[in-house]
């Protein structure tokens, strides 16, 4: 069957003897067990592949918002608020 690597995994109390009793009723050993889960668990990820996010388009109007520096997020959040404030006063 191959080479084996032995390595240690840590899961709960209740997931070990519940695995455990699994494998007792199936007649089998804990090793087989987790590493049929893992083959289950590996085949469905490379056959149900997560899509890839795609960002929407959220531009204003099809135009796009150039800042030379995005640092002046503040200072124009300010000089916008400070017009409508005078534009509330008139």
């Amino acid at each position: 069957m191959g080479a084996h690597m032995k390595t240690t995994i840590e899961v709960s109390d209740p997931l070990f003897v519940a695995a455990k009793d699994l494998a007792q009723q199936s007649h089998t050993t804990l090793r087989a067990l987790v590493e049929e889960g893992l083959r289950h668990v590996l085949s469905n990820s490379r056959a149900n592949p997560k899509p890839v996010f795609k960002l929407k388009d959220a531009s204003v109007r099809g135009k796009k918002m150039l800042i030379s520096d995005p640092h002046r997020w503040q200072q124009m959040e300010e000089e916008y608020v400070a017009s409508r404030v005078v534009g509330l006063g008139s």
